[in-house]
């Protein structure tokens, strides 16, 4: 075991039913020979995704959290540390994706408290707990052959920079998000470890979007030009893992060819 290779790890918080952008990124980095961990507040909705994975020939494991709370995260990542993996080479946590939403879409008066309640723990309590539990494994790691230790991936959204009149709460959490991303990367990058934020300007294509917005367009699900692909996040995705230490992006932002911004 000692003479073992580790096999990379990917951990990816927000997997929801597998048809968004968790699932995708799970898809592409199993591909590329990653062990696969994901995470979602049901289990039985991330059943079929790991089924999926591992009939392609890939390691993935689903680990229920549910509630993003800091208790709750924090306690789950030692379970996933140790998992026991089919193959018996040992795990190295590798890349981090925290891919979590809580979309309130209300005017500011119709605000709950259970909506506010919802919007902290998926973009404060929550990400504080799985970026520290992330960038604790990140700093055993050694460095890789592009000079990191780890890459840790945030999903950041259109609310990330800007307020709208309905997205008073859903942006208060982005905006929290995207702020702690950035004191990550200025405060771990010199320790080698790579944080990126990426923000999604557009309706993402997913099984939740279709049922709440598909009326937008009545081509929505098969033209590119106005809504994205999950399938071209995770590619985003790879591409930042892939970054030479040289040349690290801490924000991206992308949308569909035809979206107004």
């Amino acid at each position: 075991m000692a003479n073992v290779s580790p096999r990379p790890l990917i951990i990816i918080a927000g997997v929801g039913n597998g048809s968004g952008v968790g699932g995708a990124t799970a898809h592409l980095f199993a591909k590329e020979g990653y062990r696969v961990a994901l995470i979602a507040r049901k289990a039985e909705e991330m059943a079929p995704l790991v089924a999926e994975l591992i009939a392609s020939g890939g390691e993935a494991a689903a680990f229920a959290v549910g509630a993003y709370t800091h208790a709750a995260v924090t306690a789950l990542f030692p379970t996933i540390l140790t998992h026991a993996w089919p193959t018996p080479a040992p795990s190295a946590l590798r890349v981090a994706v925290y891919n979590v939403g809580f979309v309130v879409r209300k005017p500011f008066l119709r605000v709950s408290p259970a909506n506010l309640a919802g919007v902290v723990d998926a973009n404060v309590h929550g990400v504080f707990a799985f970026a520290r539990a992330a960038v604790e494994a990140f700093r055993a790691n050694a460095l890789d052959a592009r000079g990191k230790r780890g890459t840790l991936v945030f999903t950041g959204a259109t609310g990330s920079t800007r307020g709208g009149e309905i997205t008073s709460a859903f942006s208060a959490g982005k905006f929290a998000l995207r702020a702690l991303s950035q004191s990550l990367a200025k405060e771990f990058g010199k320790e080698n470890i790579h944080v990126a934020h990426v923000v999604i300007d557009g309706p993402v294509m997913t099984d939740w979007a279709m049922n709440n917005f598909g009326d937008i367009s009545k081509d929505w699900k098969e033209n590119l030009d106005v809504r994205v692909d999950p399938k071209g996040v995770a590619m985003a995705y790879l591409y930042l893992v892939g970054q030479d230490r040289s040349a690290w992006t801490w924000e991206m932002d992308m949308r569909p060819a035809h979206e107004k911004w």
